[in-house]
């Protein structure tokens, strides 16, 4: 998709509008466009303009994150082992859920303002679905573990983390332990025969 750059007044000010945002959603403030014109210091037409809804604001703050882990998965997709691929995806989502304010209401929203909102929330669906078919396929994990089992415990994870507050280093630690304990709870393991 071609679009036509934007002057250098209406780019300074896009990005003046995207900065507030950042700084709202990361300090749990729920966008409102009036409220982000103001902070900006921007009239609420000049907000209005670059972004009809605030829906479509907090997908464009959400933007980068997405786009960052939907080129991680692409990575993993590569990797020629399916358990350390799966893992390292897995790792990176929870790493973002926890230090990206932004990523869980827009990954959450039944339905996207923005077409590239959509393209980038199928691509990192797909990676995972393809990442975890992958590790089952070569016995690295339960078999009864479904795609759609996923997402659930991955935002469980990111759940119990929110639960603790703290610094975004301690609480990527903390998602860390959760996520390694849930992955031993997945991975396949032999399986021994019962006894008499």
């Amino acid at each position: 998709m071609t679009t036509t750059p934007l002057r250098k007044d209406a780019a300074r000010n896009w990005e003046r509008i995207v900065a507030v945002a950042r700084d709202l959603v990361d300090q749990g403030t729920a966008l409102q466009l009036n409220d982000v014109a103001r902070r900006a210091g921007l009239g609420v037409g000049t907000v209005y303009r670059h972004f009809a809804t605030p829906e479509a604001l907090l997908e464009t703050v959400a933007t980068p994150c997405l786009e960052s882990l939907t080129a991680h998965g692409e990575r993993a997709l590569a990797d020629p082992d399916p358990w350390g691929a799966l893992e390292g995806f897995l790792s990176r989502t929870l790493e973002a859920q926890v230090s990206d304010a932004s990523l869980a209401p827009v990954t959450a929203a039944a339905e996207d303002a923005l077409p590239r909102t959509t393209e980038l929330k199928a691509a990192l669906w797909s990676a995972g679905r393809v990442l975890l078919d992958r590790a089952r396929a070569a016995g690295a994990v339960r078999p009864d573990l479904a795609p759609g089992d996923l997402v659930p415990l991955m935002c469980g994870i990111a759940y119990a983390v929110d639960g603790h507050g703290g610094a975004t280093a301690d609480r990527i630690d903390t998602a860390r332990r959760y996520l390694a304990t849930l992955l031993a709870g997945v991975r396949a393991t032999a399986t021994t025969p019962p006894s008499a």
